[in-house]
Formats: structure tokens, C-alpha cells, sequence
């Protein structure tokens, strides 16, 4: 994370859910009514969606766009990759079966990297 006012922007936004997720264990403890409860905690989850909106932002806007006009193919496909696990969902072993298919198919390797982004 390079960006001071995106750094600081999502730990505010990380702080305010912080913040909420505690209302909502006040609202469980004192037997509030469930719908309340479902709707505060839908509010969460969209605020959790637009830190992840944000953070992908970033990501695809610094390090994938390094990678991919940058001259090494290993980085390339790493990013790739990256964002190809990234929405499979499911468990780290369904994800590892569809990576290899889908990741070969496009012509990506599957060899695991790891490592930081934008290094």
C-alpha cells in the first residue's frame, strides 16, 4: 500500500466496522430483534466489499499494471494468477484443481511464487 490517503482511508473504514461489529454484539447480548441484527450486519458486509472494492483498486492500478508492462513473464503470470485464485472462491484444494485447468488454458504457469506484490 503506497498511496497515505488510501492507507489511511481503508484503516478508517476498517476502524468504523470495527465499531459496528461491536454494536452488533451488544444487540445479540441484549436479545434485539433479529431482522435489526440482519440488517446491521448486511451493512457490514457491503462495507467490507467496498474496502475489498478499494484495496483491488489499488492493486490492479500498481502492482499488476507494474508487472504486466514490466519485462519479467514470471511476474506477469504470478499477478495473474493472483487474481485468477483470487475469485475461484471455494477451498484452498478446489481452488488448486480449477487453478491448474484454468491457469494452463490461458497459458500461465502453476507453480506457486508467494511472496509480497510490487516488490
Amino acid at each position: 500500500m503506497r498511496d497515505a490517503k488510501l492507507k489511511q482511508d481503508l484503516l478508517n473504514r476498517l476502524k468504523s466496522i470495527e465499531g459496528h461489529i461491536r454494536g452488533i454484539q451488544r444487540m445479540v447480548d441484549e436479545d434485539q430483534y433479529c431482522i435489526d441484527i440482519l440488517n446491521q450486519t448486511s451493512a457490514i458486509q457491503k462495507a467490507l466489499e467496498r474496502v475489498d472494492v478499494m484495496i483491488l483498486e489499488n492493486h490492479l492500478q500498481s502492482c499488476v499494471t507494474t508487472a504486466i508492462r514490466g519485462d519479467d513473464p514470471k511476474e506477469r503470470e504470478k499477478v495473474l494468477r493472483e487474481l485468477v485464485l483470487l475469485f475461484q472462491g471455494g477451498t484452498p484444494a478446489q481452488r488448486h484443481r480449477l487453478q491448474t485447468t484454468a491457469l494452463e488454458a490461458i497459458g500461465v504457469s502453476t507453480e506457486n511464487e508467494g511472496g509480497k506484490c510490487c516488490s
